[in-house]
């Protein structure tokens, strides 16, 4: 089992840049990373997957503007989010999935990033 804690939530005007962190409680490298969102009223989303080979993908919505890294060492996975727009507000969520046992995936508690002027 993996805990994680996302952090570097905050508010932003458009434009602008965050970068998230989440923090896992144990070694990652044998985990498949992601970062998902939620706004208010909808269904959480799929933005960015990391793969224990470090390999990456992105939502359309996203791809371009964000970017998805992971520090084994730190046990630590990043988005860094440029050109923020205010739709890109939600909660976002770090998502992990072990490779050795891919009926298992732990969530973090989210953190909030709102754009606005």
């Amino acid at each position: 089992q993996v805990q994680l804690v996302e952090s570097g939530g905050g508010l932003v005007q458009p434009g602008g840049s965050l970068r998230l962190s989440c923090a896992a409680s144990r070694t990652i490298n044998r985990y498949t990373m992601a970062w998902y969102r939620q706004a208010p009223g909808k269904q959480r989303d799929l933005l960015a997957v990391v793969t224990t080979g470090g390999n990456t993908n992105y939502a359309d919505s996203v791809k371009g503007r964000f970017t998805i890294s992971r520090d084994n060492v730190k046990n630590t996975v990043y988005l860094q989010m440029n050109s923020l727009k205010p739709e890109d507000t939600a909660v976002y969520y770090c998502w992990a999935q072990p490779d050795y046992a891919t009926s298992l995936n732990y969530w973090g508690q989210g953190t909030q990033v709102t754009v606005s002027s």
